[in-house]
């Protein structure tokens, strides 16, 4: 079981009253520009590859490697393979061969903006890889639940530490990201984006 039912209302209470601090800060002009950003994002298959990249990985090392390419989609396995080996990846190997089966979907990949569809067609993204590419291509509907957002969480007392974080796990935990956001006026990606700066101090993508 995830969820805590005994003290809910104090620790949620806690967490939205930190979020709202947030929301009347500097902080919210950078999630509106990050925002703006996402929505105005139409490179696709470059930000897939990105999210390929952050599995397992340092979100701001993908970053400097997407910058560092910045077409996908003109390399070879091999070419890319020494790329990401340049740029310290930590699965260089198999984050290429990824992105290579991935070219094949390049031209799908509008039509076909649906979690399940991402996590059951390309290779390397499960639910929070999937999410998180929707969030950076405008989507404002997915949780993007990784180690930083269940340690929030568990640090409030509004889940229990999960063992692993299944597909079933991961939906109970949306579910109540989704409460919080409702509760804060914020969508899941701009929740997102809070709650990963309230863990880490950035606001990175």
């Amino acid at each position: 079981m995830v969820f805590k039912l005994y003290n809910l209302s104090t620790f949620m209470k806690e967490l939205l009253n930190s979020l709202n601090k947030l929301k009347k800060s500097e902080v919210s002009k950078l999630v509106a520009q990050r925002m703006k950003e996402f929505k105005n994002n139409d490179d696709l298959f470059n930000e897939i590859c990105f999210c390929i990249l952050t599995a397992n990985f340092n979100a701001e090392r993908s970053i400097k490697i997407q910058n560092s390419i910045k077409d996908f989609s003109k390399l070879s396995l091999e070419q890319l393979t020494n790329e990401l080996k340049k740029h310290g990846h930590r699965y260089p190997n198999k984050r290429a061969e990824y992105i290579v089966e991935a070219k094949k979907h390049k031209d799908e990949l509008k039509n076909n903006c649906t979690r399940d569809w991402i996590v059951d067609n390309v290779k390397g993204l499960g639910m929070k890889e999937a999410s998180h590419f929707l969030r950076n291509i405008g989507f404002t509907n997915y949780a993007i639940i990784d180690f930083h957002i269940v340690d929030l969480l568990v640090k409030h007392d509004i889940i229990e530490e999960p063992k692993t974080l299944t597909p079933k796990t991961y939906l109970e935990i949306e579910d109540k990201l989704r409460e919080i956001a409702k509760k804060s006026n914020l969508n899941l990606a701009e929740l997102d984006l809070y709650l990963w700066y309230m863990e880490t101090g950035k606001i990175l993508k």
